[in-house]
């Protein structure tokens, strides 16, 4: 008996713990990068930050920048898809170990072809051509790199050359990064391109039909096998000794998220068992999946929020002292799964009184949801009913106002004074005016008049 009792007093204790307890915190996922950054795609919204902000080198991932302004030049009409660009010896003078795409100087090309040259294998060479062909040379080119990363809002970024070979002023953050591979992905041809395992180049004036493979482990196994994942659409590799291993991807699942990861700076390292670590793939996988698991879209703030109403004071109205405010459309997020809605806070801006009338989806004033320091939106505060005018109430009101102005009381003080000057003058001044003057023609007076007349005596 004494055991059961202790069973129900633990049980007791531990559901109360329960309840005063609040929920654990989303677990920060600490990736193993110098940098990286998790975006809701759909909204731009940044759900993870690990220097996302300091300057970093992006090396191969720069060619999402070379491949925008390549695309802007044919949007522009400077240049075409079909059109056919000559590879200048220049442009495959390429450094020992850089990644190329194999082609020939005096080779002739397409700019699509080009495109995917310079997007999956991560052709340097590939990009030279690019920059030849739509700016003259790399260095006019990097300039229109510079003023597209100023349009997009890059504010850490700058480059100095199209393929990301390491250079002290080349640089960016994994932030920019985000807002350019967001940028491409907007562009059809681009988002093919990047989610393209292969492609195959049709014969050349110097070489036969080949095919080339996608850097990227998430969509092919060519370069890097025990990757692949089912949910990626692309985007972009980067890797010199300076920059670390580098991978800016985005990934949809079944609901149609998309979700963006940038990772700069991770390692290569080989396991105990002799195999090797590629960081930016598992862990811009792992990070990928975490935003998937613990965020959702959900609806913050609308006008079924429980206690959202607000009641406004009324007055000239008869038909009730107050009007409820409700607020009007909706603040949608993508929270964390321990979104505690009871810690949201809500700032209400409204009046402590309003005048009648006031009618239905009147605005009344405003209100502001922050949760754990982060302001998500404002909705305007509107009336939920018609409240109509009381036009007694109103003409008492009007009279009331009036006489409050120093002027109508100064005005009515002078009409009265006037008024009883003027009683006065009648009851007063004027029946003793009229004594004096009927006094004066009767002969009340006792000095005699003398007689002018001449007749017979």
């Amino acid at each position: 008996m004494k055991k059961n009792r202790f069973l129900s007093l633990l049980l007791a204790a531990l559901m109360t713990l329960a309840l005063v307890c609040p929920a654990l915190a989303l677990e920060d996922p600490q990736p193993h990068a110098r940098a990286a950054i998790v975006v809701y795609g759909d909204t731009n919204e940044v759900l993870y930050d690990l220097n996302a902000h300091e300057r970093m080198y992006p090396a191969s991932v720069t060619k999402i920048m070379t491949s925008l302004v390549v695309l802007d030049a044919v949007d522009a009409g400077e240049i075409s898809l079909n059109t056919p660009v000559t590879v200048s010896a220049w442009a495959v003078d390429l450094p020992l170990g850089s990644s190329n795409a194999d082609l020939k100087a005096g080779e002739v090309l397409t700019i699509e072809q080009l495109l995917y040259c310079d997007l999956l294998p991560s052709g340097n060479d590939a990009c030279n051509v690019l920059s030849e062909a739509v700016a003259g040379n790399a260095e006019n080119f990097a300039a229109r790199m510079n003023d597209k990363a100023q349009e997009l809002g890059m504010e850490d970024t700058h480059f100095t050359n199209p393929h990301g070979l390491h250079d002290p002023e080349h640089y960016t953050t994994a932030y920019d990064v985000y807002l350019m591979a967001h940028a491409a992905m907007e562009n059809e041809l681009f988002r093919t391109i990047v989610r393209s395992p292969s492609y195959t180049i049709a014969a050349t004036n110097l070489q036969e039909e080949r095919t080339i493979y996608s850097t990227n482990a998430f969509l092919s196994s060519f370069f890097v096998t025990g990757q692949l994942y089912s949910k990626a659409i692309g985007i972009k590799t980067g890797n010199t000794d300076e920059a670390g291993r580098c991978l800016a991807s985005a990934a949809v699942d079944e609901l149609g998220r998309t979700f963006y990861c940038v990772v700069l700076g991770s390692e290569y390292t080989q396991n105990e068992d002799g195999s090797w670590n590629r960081w930016s793939f598992s862990e811009s996988r792992r990070l990928l999946e975490w935003a998937f698991e613990n965020f959702h879209r959900i609806t913050l703030l609308d006008q079924d929020t429980e206690d959202v109403m607000r009641e406004v004071k009324v007055s000239l109205s008869d038909e009730g002292d107050y009007v409820l405010a409700r607020p009007e459309g909706s603040i949608e997020a993508t929270m964390p799964s321990d979104y505690d809605p009871k810690q949201a806070k809500l700032d209400y801006k409204l009046p402590a009184e309003m005048e009648a009338p006031i009618t239905a989806g009147q605005k009344l004033g405003t209100v502001t949801l922050t949760y754990d320091g982060v302001e998500y939106g404002t909705l305007d505060m509107v009336a939920a009913d018609d409240v109509e005018r009381s036009e007694f109430l109103y003409t008492v009101q009007q009279v009331k106002s009036y006489w409050s102005k120093w002027w109508v009381k100064a005005a009515v003080i002078g009409a009265v004074v006037l008024v009883l000057l003027l009683v006065l003058y009648i009851a007063v001044v004027r029946p003793k005016q009229k004594r004096a003057k009927r006094y004066s023609y009767s002969g009340g007076g006792r000095r005699q008049q003398r007689s002018n007349y001449r007749g017979r005596r």
